[in-house]
């Protein structure tokens, strides 16, 4: 007999929450943020909003179906099942958060705050809930396929996100590193800030922000292209190292081999830093298309 379907909510905890954890009551958060030029009435009304998204989301589970609830700061300590529908209540961001722990499992998006979010990645309200859920357990439910990064070390550890992964220092330090194409015995040296390889879906972001101040004639790519953009950041030209191989593309079984050249460099992925792979002096990691795509509901 088959497991029922079980939809996980995904959530985060708001800012007024934040506010009363940290100061105790309402009074004292209003204080606070008046000090700030701010007004807790806008703060808690978002906080409402949210809050009552969720509950909405929930009553709309068909009552045959198992249940679950995660907040961000614990999904790298969630379990997610084959059988799973994730649906992620909240912000874009908050879909990369969770993108990077699943495995095809059906997604559906809900904005919690229309006109505030730019709803690319939640693009549907909390009304919409229970036709989506149904959806998503019916054979080939209509979906976008998002286009993934991920990392991979030569110890396998494995690191996979939505938007951009980051290879670099822990801090604001420098980093040294060999870099090149996969296939290409001949690496670069390079010494900087940091390596990022970017998706269609993060090209929204931080790697469309690289893009616009290197000027680059590369094409950006599409959420669902199976191409990948990246950019070195700040290489540092030396008698020792180098800056010829500071951008490039990648494409299908296309990899970028980064090998370690310091005491330590870290990737993490859609700037979870808690989760972050940790490489030592000589360890290598190579970065390309996962084979693992977002299933976005449409």
């Amino acid at each position: 007999m088959s497991l029922a379907p079980r939809a996980v909510l995904v959530h985060r905890t708001t800012e007024y929450e934040e506010l009363l954890a940290r100061h105790g009551t309402r009074g004292q958060a209003e204080f606070f943020l008046a000090s700030r030029g701010r007004s807790i009435t806008e703060v808690a009304e978002r906080h409402d909003r949210a809050t009552r998204a969720v509950a909405d989301v929930a009553a709309a589970i068909p009552l045959t179906w198992r249940q679950a609830r995660v907040e961000r700061a614990d999904l790298d300590r969630f379990l997610f099942g084959p059988e799973d529908v994730v649906v992620i209540v909240g912000q874009d961001g908050l879909v990369a958060n969770t993108a990077k722990y699943l495995t095809g499992q059906p997604v559906i998006g809900i904005d919690t705050d229309p006109g505030r979010n730019p709803g690319v990645l939640v693009r549907h309200g909390p009304a919409d809930a229970g036709k989506l859920l149904r959806s998503a357990v019916l054979p080939g439910p209509a979906a976008d396929e998002l286009t993934m990064v991920e990392a991979v070390a030569d110890d396998t550890q494995r690191l996979v996100a939505l938007n951009e992964i980051f290879l670099g220092p822990a801090g604001h330090q420098t980093v040294r590193y060999r870099i090149g194409p996969d296939h290409d015995t001949a690496a670069e040296a390079q010494a900087s800030s940091g390596i990022i390889v970017g998706t269609g879906t993060g090209a929204t972001g931080w790697l469309r922000s690289l893009w616009l101040e290197r000027g680059s004639t590369l094409p950006l790519p599409d959420p669902a292209d199976r191409r990948l953009l990246w950019f070195v950041r700040e290489a540092w030209p030396s008698p020792a190292t180098g800056t010829s191989r500071a951008a490039g593309t990648l494409s299908g079984a296309e990899r970028l081999r980064v090998t370690v050249e310091s005491d330590r460099l870290v990737a993490f992925g859609d700037g979870m830093e808690s989760d972050a792979l940790s490489l030592t002096w000589g360890q290598t990691v190579r970065a390309g298309v996962s084979d693992t795509a977002l299933r976005l509901l449409i």
